[in-house]
This record gives C-alpha cells, sequence and structure tokens, in this order.
C-alpha cells in the first residue's frame, strides 16, 4: 500500500467560464432570451404570420435590414451561434405559442461547426425534421431553408465546410418535397461556384451583408407571395 502523504491535495482550481457557457449551463435553448416577447405578443393575442428561426443569419437579418421585418406579422426568433438541438428546445415557446400561420427554419450552420459538440449529419436531419413535424403537427405551415454557401468557416479553421453543407441541402430538398413542405434555395442564388459566398454577399465569408440579405429577400419574397404570407 502507498503510504499516504501528509500534504493535503488542493482542490482543483475554479474554471472560469464565459458568459455564452454559464447560460448552457443554466439555459441551454435559451428560451430566456425572447421570453419577454413572446408573452407580449401572446398577451395581446398579436396575430402573427411568419416566425425566421434560426441563428445568427437569421438574427442578423432584421438588423441589417429591418424594413423586411417591418411587415405585419413578422417574427424573427433567431439566436447567434445556435445549433439545431438548441432550436428543437425552443420551437413551442418561439414558434408554436405564437400561432403563426409558417415557420421559417434556417439551421445547420452551427452543428458542421461543432458549436455545442460534435455532430453527425443525421442528428442534424432529425433535429431539422423533428421540428418540421412539431410545426407541421400545429397546423404551421413549413418553410425550410437550404444553409447557405461558406467555403470556410472563421472560427473552425481547417473544417470541411462545403462538404457538409451540400449534404444538408441534399436533403432538405428531399425531405421537404416529401413532406409537402417549402424549399427556400438560398445557396443556389449565393454561391460563387465552388461552394462558397459570392463577392460582397458576406462580410467574413458567413454572414450576409446588406447584399446578401437582399439577395435572400429576392428568393423569399415570391414564395411568400405566391403562398399568401407576405
Amino acid at each position: 500500500m502507498a503510504p499516504v502523504s501528509p500534504t493535503p491535495v488542493p482542490p482543483p482550481a475554479a474554471v472560469a467560464l464565459t458568459d455564452d457557457e454559464r447560460r448552457r449551463l443554466t439555459d441551454f435553448p435559451w428560451l430566456a432570451r425572447y421570453a419577454e416577447d413572446n408573452a407580449r405578443i401572446t398577451a395581446a393575442a398579436t396575430p402573427v404570420k411568419l416566425v425566421f428561426m434560426g441563428d445568427s443569419i437569421t438574427q442578423g437579418w432584421p438588423d441589417k435590414h429591418p424594413a423586411f421585418f417591418a411587415a405585419e406579422g413578422r417574427v424573427c426568433r433567431g439566436i447567434s451561434g445556435q445549433t439545431t438541438p438548441q432550436m428543437v428546445l425552443r420551437m413551442m415557446a418561439d414558434v408554436i405559442a405564437l400561432k403563426p400561420r409558417a415557420v421559417h427554419i434556417m439551421a445547420g450552420t452551427n452543428d458542421i461547426a461543432g458549436n455545442t459538440g460534435p455532430m453527425t449529419l443525421q442528428q442534424t436531419q432529425d433535429n431539422l425534421a423533428a421540428m418540421a413535424m412539431l410545426a407541421k403537427a400545429s397546423g404551421i405551415a413549413v418553410l425550410l431553408a437550404s444553409v447557405p454557401p461558406a467555403a470556410r468557416y472563421y472560427w473552425r479553421p481547417g473544417l470541411d465546410t462545403v462538404t457538409p453543407i451540400a449534404a444538408i441541402n441534399q436533403w432538405l430538398a428531399s425531405y421537404a418535397a416529401t413532406h409537402g413542405h417549402t424549399f427556400v434555395d438560398y445557396h443556389g442564388a449565393m454561391q460563387d461556384g465552388a461552394g462558397g459566398m459570392r463577392p460582397g454577399l458576406a462580410y467574413d465569408g458567413v454572414h450576409p451583408t446588406e447584399a446578401g440579405y437582399a439577395v435572400m429577400e429576392q428568393v423569399l419574397s415570391p414564395i411568400l407571395a405566391a403562398k399568401g404570407f407576405s
């Protein structure tokens, strides 16, 4: 038997957490982010036409193009950095409780980047399907948006982005067609032919500029008009 050390072993040093890490431990999906606004909408019985569920690309949309979201009944529920498992947990509070006519789901970028841990393509597909199923079961029309192009993620250098983005988008198009949803192909309108963003459409290769959002609106607006959601 090894001798007992007479010197006490100090406890491990406390690990300093960032605000984002602390929030993930206490509110993983960040339900608090839109709770107050959701309560205001439901209390006033404000009619909602379309909820935009997504990550930073969705969150940044009304900041870059507020006029697009000034249209009656459009609600943004994007949260920067989020992955599909977080969005699944937000669907009831941030989408279904608002009783919209339709939901626009754009997600997958941060799954590929592994923002909340490693994820497989199947796991991303399952989460996207779960969100679509929840919406459909609640009588909400589903618009499934492609993952926008990105040749690289600046916060994950060396990661292959083009291949998984293409795989998710191929699945989204097929799933939408099979289940009666609408596929919104931003990728095709924004990509440079090699899987990246066309020049001027993103300020960091991932997040759209004003010009990038303008292209997205050119893709989406005719669809909304045809579906009666404009």
